[in-house]
């Protein structure tokens, strides 16, 4: 008895010893333990992180040593254990699943991305209170986006792109007040895009190349510098009312969806706006300014190709200061090239930006070309008239290289269209 007594005092001074002893808290050694058991041994390349990983050592003793090379960060808090505050895996093509349940209370950086992780996002992430950076990209994940996501109220950058998720946004993501950037594009999601109008902080938000339905959003965050929905089912006219707010704006990109009726002169408007892209739409025409003109936008790129846009060009492109790159190609445009377009191609004024770029093929453009654009060097700026209605665009002509007109049957069906 007197033998077994010591034994068992010794084996507790052991383990005691042994607790004390870890730089690493339990809960964070198991999870590094799971994570690592979850994942196809076979996935494991020499020199990646997960390949390196010994648990026969402490993980936070031994970090950067060739027994934990790296994927993780400690750092010692208030109650003066060692925890883990970021878990930023290599990309090294782990197979595998994540694990299921998530005790890290401390950690701010979860980043898995561009490896081939499967299954569904734990419900249990709710649990990492402090996180700040959740990062799931380019993976093989599933199921739909778990509403407890949004009890991260810490949460500043959510990165769920490039992977195999269904289902709508969930409307609690509103929750997320400090959400900064959001990136869901090329997944499966659908239902209608929420206002998200609550996440006041939010800059930069991609949902492009999912199967959203519905209009445009009536309210979004006045935060917002970047906006990407391309290639999704969004329809119905863009209302002006939805844009005007948007004053720190610089990027919009909206194609390859279904959007009708006219493109707003809103939009343009924008004080901080630069890069317009609406094409492989349905917009059937832009809508002008009904009053003097004197613009003062900051717009760079417009994009309108590939839409049912019709009637005479608009005028205003050409008046824009630092418009250099206007596509209207692939649309039913009619009438003559303006001449202002021409001037500004050619002989800008001072302070404006000359067009580099000023694509008007696949239209139904007729007349002589402005001769202006026939003082055009080649190189010097990427013109396009091909396929239109032009008299005397021959291929001589830089401009009119890569296709001809249309044939003399096509224009005259066409212009009972002109206005």
């Amino acid at each position: 008895m007197l033998s077994f007594r010591l034994t068992f005092v010794t084996l507790s001074l052991f383990l005691t010893s042994w607790v004390t002893d870890s730089a690493t808290h339990w809960d964070d050694t198991q999870l590094l333990k799971e994570l690592k058991n979850n994942l196809n041994p076979a996935s494991f390349t020499p020199g990646s992180c997960i390949y390196s990983w010994d648990f026969s050592f402490d993980p936070c003793d031994n970090l950067f040593s060739d027994k934990f090379t790296c994927g993780f960060r400690c750092d010692a808090v208030v109650s003066g254990t060692t925890r883990l505050t970021e878990l930023t895996l290599d990309p090294a093509g782990y197979t595998g699943t994540l694990p299921a349940t998530w005790n890290l209370p401390y950690l701010q950086t979860l980043d898995v991305s561009n490896n081939f992780f499967s299954g569904q996002i734990p419900d249990s992430f709710s649990n990492l209170t402090r996180l700040t950076r959740l990062g799931l990209s380019k993976n093989s994940l599933t199921g739909t986006i778990p509403s407890s996501l949004s009890s991260l109220s810490n949460l500043q950058e959510l990165y769920l792109d490039n992977n195999n998720l269904q289902g709508p946004i969930p409307v609690t993501f509103n929750g997320l007040t400090n959400l900064k950037r959001l990136e869901m594009q090329s997944n499966k999601l659908n239902g209608v895009v929420p206002s998200l109008s609550s996440l006041k902080s939010l800059y930069y938000l991609d949902l492009s190349f999912n199967f959203f339905t519905g209009g445009f959003p009536s309210t979004l965050p006045e935060s917002l510098i970047q906006i990407s929905m391309r290639n999704n089912s969004l329809s119905g006219a863009l209302e002006p009312e939805s844009l005007r707010n948007l004053n720190s704006l610089q990027v919009v990109d909206l194609s390859a969806n279904g959007f009708s009726g006219a493109v707003p002169f809103a939009l343009f408007e924008l004080p901080s706006l630069q890069q317009v892209t609406l094409s492989f739409n349905q917009f059937s025409q832009v809508e002008v300014p009904s009053y003097a003109l004197e613009m003062r936008s900051g717009v760079i790129a417009v994009d309108l190709s590939d839409n049912e846009l019709g009637g005479f060009l608009p005028l205003f492109p050409a008046l824009m200061p630092r418009l250099s790159s206007l596509s209207l190609e692939n649309n039913k445009f009619v009438g003559m090239i303006p001449t202002q377009y021409a001037l500004k191609t050619v002989f800008p004024e001072a302070g404006m930006a000359p067009f580099e770029r000023l694509l008007l093929g696949g239209n139904y453009l007729f007349g002589a070309i402005p001769s202006p654009l026939m003082a055009l060097e080649p190189g010097s700026a990427m013109v396009s008239l091909v396929d239109n209605c032009l008299y005397r665009c021959p291929l001589s002509f830089f401009f009119c290289q890569g296709g001809q007109q249309k044939s003399f049957q096509q224009c005259k069906r066409f212009s009972r269209f002109i206005p």
